[in-house]
C-alpha cells in the first residue's frame, strides 16, 4: 500500500471516528425514547433491553392539566413571531446601513457591532424591569417584541455585508425610474436579499424553537409554557422517579418541526452562507 493511500485511509478513518462521535448524542437521545426510565439512568447500551414504545403514548398526554399540544402552538407562535420581526426589521436596518446617508451612521454601526459582542446576561435584568414596567411578563410580547425592533445585531451585519455587495447602479436606475428609498428597498433590494433573508429565518426559528433560558425567565404559567419549559416538567413533578422516557420521547418529537423547517430551506442556507456576508 502506497503512502499517499495510507493517508486516505488515515483520514476517512478520523472522519469517520469524528462523525461517530457527534452523532453519539442524537442516537443515545433516540434510543432512550425508546427504554424504561430506570434502563436510561443504568444503561449506556444503545439498544434497549426492553422496547418501551409506550413513551411516545405518555409523552402525548397532558402536564399539569396541559395538552402537549398547547405547547407545540405555544412555541410555534414565539418561533414564528421571532422570524418576521427578524426578517422584517433587520433588512430594514441592514439596507439603511449599507445604503442610506445620514448623520451618525459610522457611529452606530460600530455601536451595533459591539452589541454582538455583548453578553445577554449583561442587558437581562434592565430588560425584565422594562417589561415588568409594561406588564409585559408571562406573555410573549418579552421573546417576540425585540425582534421587531432589530435588536439581533448579527443579523444585521449578515444583511449589511449582502446590500453591499449588490451595485449600486440598481439604486440610481431606480432613482431614475422615481423609486424613493422605500421603494428601491421593496421593489429592487428585497428580491435580492432573498437567500440571507431565508438564512435569518432558518437561524431565528432554530435559536428560538430550542431557547430556554429566555422562555424560563419570561413565562412561568403552565399555558404559556414552550416545549423546552414543558420538557423540565417531566423531571420537576413530586414523582419519586422521573419520566426520563417520556422526556426523552417528546424531545425526539420536538425536534422534527426543527428538522422539517432545515431541510426544507437548507439549499437557500447554503446559497446565503456562499453569497453573503458570512464569507467575510
Amino acid at each position: 500500500m502506497t503512502p499517499a493511500r495510507m493517508r486516505k485511509l488515515a483520514w476517512h478513518a478520523l472522519v469517520l471516528a469524528i462523525l461517530v462521535v457527534m452523532l453519539y448524542p442524537l442516537v443515545w437521545m433516540l434510543a432512550s425514547s425508546l427504554k424504561p426510565s430506570r434502563e436510561i439512568v443504568t444503561s449506556v447500551a444503545l439498544i434497549p433491553q426492553t422496547w418501551e414504545w409506550s413513551n411516545y403514548a405518555a409523552a402525548l398526554e397532558p402536564r399539569v392539566g396541559v395538552p402537549v399540544w398547547r405547547f407545540f402552538l405555544n412555541t410555534t407562535l414565539i418561533s414564528a413571531g421571532a422570524v418576521v420581526g427578524n426578517v422584517l426589521t433587520c433588512s430594514l436596518a441592514a439596507y439603511a446601513f449599507a445604503r442610506l446617508r445620514f448623520r451618525l451612521r459610522t457611529p452606530m454601526f460600530a455601536f451595533m457591532l459591539v452589541t454582538i459582542m455583548l453578553p445577554y446576561h449583561v442587558v437581562l435584568i434592565p430588560q425584565y424591569t422594562i417589561f415588568q414596567q409594561l406588564g409585559m411578563v408571562d406573555t410573549f410580547w418579552p421573546l417576540v417584541l425585540p425582534k421587531f425592533l432589530a435588536t439581533d445585531a448579527f443579523f444585521v451585519f449578515l444583511m449589511v455585508q449582502f446590500v453591499r455587495q449588490l451595485p449600486q447602479d440598481l439604486d440610481e436606475a431606480a432613482r431614475i425610474d422615481g423609486c424613493g428609498p422605500f421603494r428601491i428597498f421593496t421593489l429592487v433590494i428585497l428580491p435580492l436579499l432573498r437567500p440571507a433573508l431565508i438564512t435569518t429565518a432558518i437561524f431565528t426559528f432554530i435559536w428560538t424553537w430550542n431557547d430556554f433560558f429566555q422562555q424560563l425567565i419570561y413565562l412561568s404559567s403552565p399555558d404559556n409554557y414552550t416545549l423546552p419549559l414543558a420538557l423540565r416538567l417531566f423531571v420537576d413533578t413530586q414523582e419519586s422517579v422521573a419520566n426520563f422516557g417520556p422526556m426523552f420521547a417528546l424531545s425526539v418529537l420536538s425536534m422534527l418541526p426543527v428538522l422539517l423547517f432545515f431541510a426544507a430551506f437548507q439549499r437557500y442556507l447554503i446559497d446565503g452562507m456562499a453569497t453573503s456576508g458570512l464569507k467575510g
